[in-house]
């Protein structure tokens, strides 16, 4: 054969080889490989057990010990790379971990819900910005670090036990009750939006790690962390609010949500400012004013919500005019606390002297020179979130000392018969005790605990 003849039969040959190889791989979304799994990995120690080996240095694991855990990350749409993360239930996980592996698609191998063992000798452990990982090991000056398992090590540590996948159940929480025992776990969030500031935005910049923001309906805050390489990378967040699944992430105190997919943010509902949650009530009064005769650190102010429903305190306002004076002289903002129906809530200038004298904390304590920290002749307005005075003691511009609104080293307790606010003083509506028995008020001082009932509507 001539050598011309020889080379065009190689040629041919390799044509034919290119041809078989292409024809087998028509995408990068490669088919499940065929299922592997182990019955007889059994794991032998705790999550809390391997962090303790930990200590100040990054150290390779040398007994024989195994952990089990369940699949919560996964790599298919980019957000995650070469690391997985499990924790060690399906449900009410108490702790959760991540290994560092130089493995891409690992979708594949380990499917978000599979169990899988770890056999943990010969793996390194370190922490890194307070947070625990297992990996392969890489040094820089001379200093070991816990850096990505290599591809050809995967499979002599991380195993798929045999039960099949299993359904996780996300831990549901809000933003201002993140611990770090949450780390490395599968929880979910409610009522929660994009920042206003984020509304228009992509995901991620283009191949840049990039973060957003969540934020709840009371203003808390928590990093949504996305890959620029996601395959929603380009996409807009979205412009509403409602759930959001993720893994929990953390680098010191800071906490960060990883999402899997799109399918983990189910935002359907109303953004926050779009949901009324202030609202008002004329059944919702002043109902005892105290200046003890024998300890002004005693003073408290009570309030009373005559309606049987629980009301939301966002937007009130206590506001106190000292004397005759005819401007606003302090204000309490009320925001943040609620009442139950049928109750009192009681604010107190002193918590502690309060809680020392008549035996329990006051509702609200705060400070001195505040709404509640009356000496008996000012005037006392309570007002809705929309500016309406629901409720007045006194009259404004008015010193109260002489007059029917005088409580001085006394006492001014609302009727029982009065189930609503009146946004005009009116003196039958009040018995007042006081030092000077004036325009209709008891002459006698009132003395504490004996004298008050902070928290019960006589």
């Amino acid at each position: 054969m001539s050598s011309s003849t020889s080379n065009g039969a190689i040629v041919v040959l390799l044509f034919l080889d290119m041809v078989l190889l292409f024809s087998c791989v028509k995408d990068r979304n490669f088919d499940q490989p065929e299922s592997s799994c182990t019955d007889i990995l059994v794991a032998n120690t705790t999550y809390e057990e391997v962090k303790n080996l930990y200590e100040d240095e990054t150290i390779q694991i040398q007994e024989d010990l195994i952990i089990e855990g369940y699949v919560i990350s996964s790599d298919k749409e980019g957000n995650f790379f070469s690391v997985l993360y499990f924790q060690d239930r399906p449900e009410n996980p108490t702790q959760g971990f991540q290994i560092e592996i130089d493995l891409r698609d690992t979708h594949l191998f380990f499917p978000v819900g599979s169990k899988i063992g770890i056999r943990l000798k010969g793996l390194y452990l370190g922490k890194s910005k307070d947070v625990f990982k297992l990996g392969g090991v890489f040094t820089s000056f001379g200093n070991a670090s816990v850096g990505r398992l290599p591809s050809g090590k995967v499979d002599e540590h991380i195993f798929v036990l045999c039960e099949g996948l299993s359904s996780l159940t996300p831990v549901v929480l809000n933003i201002a009750d993140l611990s770090k025992d949450q780390t490395h776990t599968l929880i979910q969030l409610k009522s929660v939006e994009m920042d206003t500031a984020d509304l228009g935005k992509n995901f991620a910049l283009n191949e840049e790690e990039t973060e957003r923001l969540l934020i709840d309906c009371n203003d808390n805050e928590l990093i949504l962390l996305n890959s620029g390489f996601a395959s929603f990378q380009n996409d807009t967040l979205p412009d509403k609010s409602g759930s959001i699944t993720g893994v929990l992430l953390r680098e010191n105190e800071i906490f960060q949500l990883v999402i899997r997919d799109l399918k983990d943010i189910q935002f359907t509902e109303p953004r926050c400012e779009d949901v009324i949650d202030e609202f008002t009530s004329d059944r919702v009064f002043i109902s005892e004013l105290a200046d003890p005769d024998n300890n002004t650190g005693a003073r408290f102010v009570e309030l009373y919500n005559a309606n049987s429903e629980p009301i939301s305190l966002k937007g009130w306002k206590l506001r106190r005019y000292t004397n005759d004076n005819t401007e606003v002289n302090s204000t309490l903002d009320l925001s943040g606390f609620s009442m139950n129906g049928e109750s009192a809530f009681v604010i107190s200038p002193n918590d502690e002297e309060f809680e020392r004298v008549y035996g329990f904390a006051p509702d609200l304590g705060i400070g001195t020179n505040s709404p509640a920290d009356s000496n008996g002749d000012d005037t006392l307005e309570l007002v809705d979130p929309f500016g309406t005075t629901i409720d007045i003691f006194g009259v404004v511009g008015e010193d109260g000392t002489g007059t029917n609104h005088e409580f001085e080293d006394g006492r001014a307790v609302r009727n029982t018969g009065v189930r609503q606010g009146n946004p005009t003083y009116t003196f039958s509506e009040w018995t007042i005790y006081n030092d000077s028995g004036n325009a209709g008020t008891i002459n006698q001082p009132q003395i504490a605990p004996d004298n008050f009932s902070p928290g019960i509507r006589d």
